[in-house]
């Protein structure tokens, strides 16, 4: 799975060109300010680096103006040796709903063929049945697959559960597992209880995935490896720990004389730091990381982007006193939902539903189309038993789906194709327009206009107000 792996006890995947720069820099990081340092990173002997997936794909055309597909293959350039990964969430793939068996097909296909070695696929409900096609397709491809549990804490996520679920992906054909947590709610002896569950019961290779949100991530981490993970998530230093992993360095120094040394070179990963500790400073704007644990997170088990989220909308609204009313909420939305685990899209569902429970002062009053799209089934089968009542009043007396909620949706790649017209130059430009619409034919419409000086949206509306058989002069 990785070049090198014989060296050493425990593998250590970089995290920093993905979900750290999410995490503390709202995923603003340019590919330019990745490319110069990967030759560096790819000498370290990283188990992995991941560098794709998550909000990067949808960040780099909504924001940065850059295309997602051309910055893994520039990084597959720079990286020679180092496997690289992504976050792909499940039939959700890198956006914000399921989409149709074909896109995932193709949208596997080509991060395969364009540079991704190893696919750790999760469900935000851990369903199974979201996760089995994104697989199926990995493993025909010859990719990595790290099939994902999330963690979270309810009546109903216990170490059965872990396990269960575990054992499934197992049939599916994962070649390893990751527990994620994404809010950094793991603690110590509930990592170590899964972790020898899955080694003693279940017998793939085990990664750890976590956020310092907290402050127990780097304690979960070592509780973690003795109970045998095989892998842990970290990132360099200087873009590290807040809501970030923890640090490459600080764990190499742990280890490092005990039997799960990971041979890695301190100087070398300093060097690295240095880059980054300079590149941050150009996203200041964005850097709104707190240098202390958050406690809200171990209270009310909400990720810190959750939390940033909730300061935004009531500031907005000029109710920001009400934050402590929203947080106190969300527990209970949580719980009426049947406790899904708070990771995109469920934290986005329950969030946004908290809030419009406590600014209308009247609960589920208003409920919004994707809370009603859940307790339709549409994303999949709740871990827990929802409130009937809260049921009722989102769908009335509809009947939730219990199948398989992509068997409900049309393939959609011919459409977007046909939408798209003369605007694509590739496959992957039809997967992105078929991802995100509107981001997509955007940038899409400049990409053109930088290479050919044609606006197309004028060149479109010529063709509206031109008589059939003229060409526009």
């Amino acid at each position: 799975m990785t070049h090198d792996a014989a060296k050493r006890k425990v593998g250590i995947t970089d995290t920093t060109l993905r979900d750290g720069h999410q995490s503390l820099l709202a995923t603003r990081m340019k590919t330019s300010d990745m490319l110069p340092i990967a030759p560096k990173m790819d000498k370290v002997g990283f188990h992995s680096v991941e560098v794709w997936g998550g909000a990067t794909f949808d960040t780099a055309m909504r924001f940065l103006n850059e295309d997602p597909w051309e910055r893994l293959v520039l990084l597959r350039k720079a990286f020679q040796k180092t496997p690289l990964q992504m976050l792909l969430r499940g039939q959700n793939l890198v956006g914000y709903r399921h989409y149709p068996d074909d896109v995932v097909e193709t949208f596997v296909k080509a991060a395969v063929r364009n540079g991704i070695s190893i696919m750790r696929i999760f469900d935000a409900v851990n369903d199974v049945r979201n996760m089995w096609k994104a697989i199926e397709v990995s493993k025909g491809e010859s990719a990595h697959v790290q099939a994902t549990v999330c963690y979270t804490i309810s009546p109903v996520h216990d170490l059965k559960h872990y396990v269960s679920v575990a054992g499934e992906l197992k049939k599916m054909g994962a070649d390893s597992l990751c527990l994620k947590d994404m809010a950094g709610i793991l603690s110590p002896k509930e990592a170590y209880r899964i972790v020898k569950a899955w080694k003693d019961e279940i017998g793939l290779p085990v990664q750890v995935h976590s956020h310092y949100t907290s402050g127990m991530a780097s304690m979960t981490y070592l509780k973690s490896i003795e109970a045998g993970a095989d892998v842990v998530d970290c990132a360099i230093s200087t873009m590290s720990m807040s809501t970030s992993q923890p640090s490459d360095e600080s764990l190499v120094a742990a280890l490092e004389g005990t039997a799960n040394d990971t041979g890695l070179d301190l100087n070398l990963l300093s060097e690295i730091a240095d880059y980054f500790r300079e590149v941050r400073k150009k996203y200041a704007e964005f850097d709104k990381a707190s240098p202390v644990p958050d406690v809200n997170v171990l209270r009310y088990q909400i990720p810190g982007g959750m939390i940033s989220n909730f300061i935004s909308q009531l500031r907005e609204q000029k109710q920001l006193d009400k934050l402590p009313q929203v947080l106190a909420e969300v527990p209970r939305v949580k719980e009426d939902m049947g406790h899904p685990p708070l990771v995109t899209p469920t934290s986005q569902l329950v969030g946004t539903q908290a809030v419009l429970n406590v600014l209308t002062g009247d609960r589920y009053k208003m409920v919004t189309n994707e809370v009603k799209d859940y307790f339709r089934g549409l994303y999949g089968k709740p871990p827990a038993d929802v409130d009937l009542e809260v049921q009722k009043k989102a769908i009335g007396d509809e009947q939730p789906i219990k199948d398989r909620p992509a068997d409900h949706i049309e393939f959609g790649l011919k459409k977007a194709k046909e939408e798209l017209g003369a605007l694509y130059t590739k496959e992957e430009d039809v997967l992105s327009y078929a991802l995100f619409p509107p981001q997509a034919k955007k940038f899409l419409e400049e990409q053109l206009a930088r290479r050919t000086g044609v606006d197309y949206q004028l060149l479109e509306q010529s063709k509206k107000e031109t008589p059939t058989g003229y060409m526009p002069v």
